[in-house]
């Protein structure tokens, strides 16, 4: 029941959503997903936190920067389900449509310009 209470939170806010659908295509850094949510970085450090506790995406820190992805194959099937619900069912969405165009210029920038967020 509380991991299925922790998926449905994680899932009840539209940003939170918008950056687990970027992160479909492959692994971005914490810095990256604050350009394509324009939003401040402890925001969106949160937004994250919280996908991670639901286990809807994995987390991995290099030096000072934190890189997220989708939970892969051996995440729990409540995961596994919520994950394939959100992708099969939000592509056709006109927000998530117009997400693809910023992240497409999110990801063409090199990831040595995407990271000033972590810059001291």
């Amino acid at each position: 029941m509380q991991q299925f209470l922790r998926i449905t939170k994680a899932l009840s806010d539209e940003t939170r959503v918008r950056g687990l659908l970027a992160l479909e295509e492959g692994e971005l850094c914490l810095c990256q997903l604050i350009d394509f949510l324009e939003l401040a970085p402890s925001t969106v450090s949160k937004h994250m936190t919280l996908l991670h506790d639901a286990g809807l995406v994995e987390r991995r820190k290099e030096g000072r920067w934190h890189f997220y992805r989708l939970a892969g194959p051996k995440a729990a099937p409540l995961v596994r389900d919520a994950l394939r619900l959100a992708l099969r069912n939000l592509h056709e969405d006109a927000r998530i449509r117009q997400d693809a165009k910023q992240l497409a210029r999110v990801r063409a920038r090199s990831l040595e310009e995407a990271t000033t967020c972590y810059r001291s």
